[in-house]
């Protein structure tokens, strides 16, 4: 049921805080395994963040590259223990064993990268070449269908999550012609949605 991914997801973590373990060792797209690169299983995400006018809310994204599901939540800052925490918090949301891979862009909001190794199962990140966003297209084809909803240069600070949370569900019921006019919803999760 579409319903019980409708809840509001909080960003925040009320955890310890953690040191930034951003490090100049890290994976290249170029060793992604063939399984991400061919969207041939569910489980290989692409990440970015999307800004509002004041630049300091961003609207995290994350999207399945086989299914084109998406994910999305609101951090009020763009620094990378809140938006590495908000892409955590999201795929718990969905279950661990749906994700394998994450290819987030090369901003330095995810250099804290290494966490998402830890703290989801050994989920491997890949970063792409530097100014090559073709790399992560379904990433950024999704931010362009987000912006129907959320224009470029609208404040989006005050924005409640269960809005975010709504936008996300109009891109997951939405069919798709790369999906056989299937909706990502779906594909993600292998079953039928009557759409009336």
């Amino acid at each position: 049921m579409v319903g019980k991914f409708l809840t509001t997801i909080s960003c925040a973590c009320f955890g310890v805080a953690l040191a930034v373990i951003g490090s100049s060792a890290y994976n290249t797209i170029h060793e992604r395994p063939s399984a991400a690169n061919e969207r041939l299983e569910i489980g290989h995400w692409e990440a970015d963040t999307v800004a509002g006018k004041t630049g300091r809310a961003r609207i995290v994204t994350l999207v399945d590259r086989r299914s084109r599901f998406s994910l999305l939540g609101k951090v009020e800052k763009k620094i990378s223990k809140n938006v590495v925490d908000c892409m955590i918090n999201l795929i718990r949301n969905v279950g661990e064993d749906k994700c394998k891979t994450v290819t987030p862009d090369r901003g330095k909001e995810f250099s804290q990268h290494s966490r998402i190794t830890l703290e989801l199962n050994g989920t491997k990140v890949y970063f792409p070449d530097p100014h090559a966003p073709w790399q992560r297209c379904t990433n950024e084809n999704t931010n362009g269908l987000l912006r129907e909803y959320s224009p470029k240069g609208e404040d989006i600070s005050g924005i409640f999550n269960s809005q975010i949370q709504e936008w996300a569900n109009k891109l997951n019921t939405r069919p798709r012609k790369c999906l056989n006019w299937k909706t990502p919803y779906e594909v993600f999760f292998n079953e039928s949605l009557h759409l009336i």
